[in-house]
């Protein structure tokens, strides 16, 4: 049970650096966990320990979110805003409930992992050489339909090591917005999106859920809160100031020393 905690910690930690950078925090969960024999039951830990993740965005952007909030009943801009958010988000609901079952059992692989780590490290390295045109540099102003589109490209953040973050952010350049509001757009489309994982991952798996299994998760997710709390606070300025470079080689080294280590371990 001690070691099973330790393990936690080191995963949550793991998990709260990673959620919102373009490296795939589920990515490196599976392949950190499987080197260090952890199983979860249901691979439920790798998804109920975004909560912690989740907790530290909504700290550091509550006074942002009270705004809105407070603004919804007499701003239209508001109203867009949160409208476009949901529709964003819509995608991720659809697939996520009807593909939820083969993601669990099939996706979730060390294999792929490492297959899908070394090839968003390549398109990263891609994208930081492009010039996007950008129109949009307030997330506040991007059109509903652009919202949709960022959404339809969380969807490929499914296959574990694709990054959720790197997705949206990526198509959210893509469709012309500039790299500092598409990082900001990803944090808030990824409060609903990681609720919505938890929540459905919690209804689905509850019942086999132990009171051990109950104390490690808490483990992993007060580590992956602090880890995520530091990150956050820190990512606009470094992706807007060094851009994706950093996030692709790391994603590669990572990716290679995975296909290393299933090899040498087979």
């Amino acid at each position: 049970m001690v070691l099973d905690i330790l393990k936690a910690l080191v995963l949550g930690t793991v998990e709260g650096f990673t959620e919102f950078l373009p490296v795939s925090s589920t990515g490196h969960l599976l392949l950190v966990g499987h080197f260090l024999g952890f199983e979860s039951k249901g691979k439920t830990f790798e998804v109920l320990v975004q909560l912690g993740a989740i907790l530290a965005i909504l700290i550091v952007y509550f006074r942002r979110l009270l705004n809105i909030a407070l603004a919804l009943p007499r701003d239209p801009r508001a109203r867009r805003f949160v409208v476009g958010v949901l529709l964003a988000f819509l995608p991720a609901v659809v697939v996520g409930v009807f593909a939820h079952t083969f993601i669990k059992t099939v996706l979730f692989n060390p294999m792929i992992v490492c297959t899908t780590l070394v090839a968003g490290g390549l398109v990263l390295l891609a994208v930081d050489t492009m010039e996007f045109e950008k129109k949009h540099t307030d997330v506040m102003d991007y059109p509903l339909s652009m919202c949709l589109k960022i959404g339809l490209c969380q969807c490929l953040a499914m296959v574990p090591g694709v990054s959720r973050s790197g997705a949206t952010i990526v198509g959210a350049m893509a469709l012309g917005a500039d790299k500092r509001s598409a990082a900001e757009f990803s944090f808030f489309l990824a409060m609903p999106t990681m609720a919505g994982a938890f929540g459905y991952d919690l209804y689905k798996n509850y019942k086999i859920l132990e009171f051990n299994d109950v104390i490690i998760i808490g483990a992993g997710f007060v580590a992956a809160f602090f880890a995520a709390l530091y990150v956050v606070r820190g990512f606009l300025a470094f992706v807007s100031r060094r851009g994706f470079t950093p996030f692709a080689w790391w994603r590669i080294v990572v990716g290679t020393a995975g296909f290393v280590g299933l090899y040498l371990t087979r």
